[in-house]
């Protein structure tokens, strides 16, 4: 039997991969930032912050599992939520049986923004992926989250 594994790439072209990821998704994230800004007020860090709470079971998250799943500390978090909060987007919510957990719960005014702001966001991810398929995209999103440690289906 023999191995159909292909070989790990070496130490240049893995590093050189790594770099061209990080233009890439400095390059992604302006694009969005800016677009997302532009049409509905919103980062692209906000926008992913609200994409998770509305993903999420009861459109809520614990503090720190809402820090893990964007890759942000617990303090980064809370400075991401604030200005969220002030504008009714996202609201504060306490543990009924521990006072120590924070939840993060979208609103509907959240709910609502996000739901013309995945429009757009939809079409410029289609707009920046060009020509590419499902079938050339998926071994890549698994990549991906190899990369960022998520399981499949978590990104």
């Amino acid at each position: 039997m023999t191995d159909l594994t292909p070989p790990p790439p070496d130490g240049g072209s893995a590093l050189d991969f790594c770099l061209r990821l990080a233009r890439a998704q400095a390059m992604l994230v302006r694009r969005f930032d800016s677009t997302l800004g532009n049409l509905h007020g919103l980062s692209f860090g906000d926008y992913q912050l609200l994409y998770h709470l509305q993903r999420a079971p009861g459109g809520r998250l614990r503090r720190i599992d809402l820090a893990e799943r964007l890759a942000l500390t617990a303090s980064g978090i809370t400075r991401s939520l604030m200005p969220l909060e002030k504008i009714g987007l996202v609201a504060r919510q306490a543990d009924a049986r521990d006072a120590r957990v924070g939840y993060a719960a979208i609103t509907a005014a959240g709910l609502e923004l996000l739901t013309h702001a995945n429009t757009t966001a939809q079409t410029l991810g289609q707009e920046l992926l060009g020509n590419a398929s499902a079938e050339q995209l998926a071994p890549l999103s698994l990549l991906l989250n190899g990369i960022a440690g998520n399981q499949p289906g978590q990104g």
